[in-house]
């Protein structure tokens, strides 16, 4: 069990490294590359995007590869391929890794279903109420914004909010429990008007 969830807590570590910018340097290059890339596809066809982008990683790497290779005639030394550390890389997916994680996609896509299957068939009148409100939100943040766009301000509050929850914790915790409080009566009031709806136990 524990040889099972270590590569997804060294995954999770790296991401949550990433986006706390523990690595200014690294977060950067991942939020820019991220951001550039989203933009693009604003203006221009995904595929297009996609082959400029690999275009442009080959072109550096020949580049780089020919640069090398001239300074080692020059110097004549021997030290070999500047990419020989990343050739030598294991990057084959095991066996295991690829059940792993598609055992966690199907879990996944079975426990949306049953609970898509809740929301639809009306098991709970609030829980139904409750997405056919989200549901309607959805429609007018369709007509405000396309995907593309969301995408991208997702991208970038997801580099910027935890540096902005980290600095103002307190405060921010403070508001949540708040609203957490304000919704949760608002609620309250609402199931107890509405016939058949189930109390939730505490």
């Amino acid at each position: 069990m524990e040889q099972t969830s270590e590569p997804a807590l060294h995954w999770k570590h790296k991401v949550l490294e990433l986006l706390y910018w523990r690595d200014v340097r690294a977060s950067g290059l991942v939020f820019g590359c991220s951001l550039f890339f989203l933009l693009s596809l604003l203006s221009y066809s995904i595929i297009s995007v996609l082959s400029y982008s690999t275009l442009a990683l080959l072109t550096l790497t020949l580049l780089f590869r020919t640069y090398r290779g001239v300074l080692q005639a020059v110097q004549k030394s021997d030290e070999g391929h500047p990419f020989k550390r990343y050739l030598d890389q294991d990057v084959a997916l095991s066996k295991d890794m690829v059940q792993r994680h598609s055992d966690v996609v199907l879990r996944r896509i079975n426990g949306a279903v049953k609970e898509l299957r809740r929301l639809f068939l009306v098991e709970d009148m609030i829980d139904s109420l409750k997405f056919a409100v989200f549901l309607w939100v959805l429609t007018h943040v369709g007509a405000w914004f396309n995907g593309l766009t969301l995408l991208i301000l997702g991208l970038i509050g997801a580099f910027s909010g935890p540096i902005v929850y980290e600095r103002h914790q307190a405060q921010i915790d403070q508001f949540i429990l708040t609203l957490k409080s304000r919704v949760k009566d608002g609620m309250g009031q609402i199931q107890a008007k509405v016939p058949g709806a189930k109390k939730k136990s505490e």
